[in-house]
């Protein structure tokens, strides 16, 4: 089952959520996704290929990557985990979200002041059948839950 972290805006592959993953699952794949929303969207086709039975997990705009892409191939996906997914940004980032039904867990901090906690809840439960929504006690840089985490539940793997 591939594995594939998305990371946000001003993030990389070598930020701190991927290589914390990496250490949990070497075979992540962690790319880096420059551009606008667009390039970066091409980037991920070019990445998934026809492969199936992604688990993906995005965090803020890579949140919103992981389920615009989970919207327009959800045969392909097996889960998502969504880190304060930037959702509420859909129309600004020109994406349409379509629903998904994979199983989606989404983790958003209580005081997130980039991605809001009540919009992004709103955007997201039309969008996804198989819905876990779990707030915590962060702010939108939720590194220092990461390790609190059940990543082997999240994950299902």
């Amino acid at each position: 089952m591939p594995l594939l972290f998305i990371h946000g805006l001003e993030g990389t592959s070598q930020g701190y959520k991927p290589t914390f993953l990496r250490t949990l699952y070497p075979q992540l794949i962690a790319p880096d996704f420059p551009g606008d929303f667009t390039e970066r969207m091409a980037r991920l086709e070019q990445i998934t290929g026809n492969a199936a039975g992604w688990t993906i997990v995005g965090s803020s705009l890579g949140g919103l990557m992981a389920a615009v892409w989970a919207g327009w191939h959800p045969a392909r996906v097996a889960r998502l985990v969504l880190l304060a997914p930037a959702l509420p940004f859909a129309g600004r980032a020109g994406a349409t979200l379509l629903p998904c039904p994979a199983p989606t867990v989404i983790i958003h901090g209580e005081q997130d002041p980039v991605v809001p906690l009540e919009p992004t809840r709103r955007a997201a439960q039309p969008l996804f059948s198989d819905l876990a929504f779990h707030v915590v006690q962060a702010t939108h840089d939720l590194n220092p839950i990461m390790p609190t985490l059940d990543w082997p539940t999240l994950l299902d793997l």
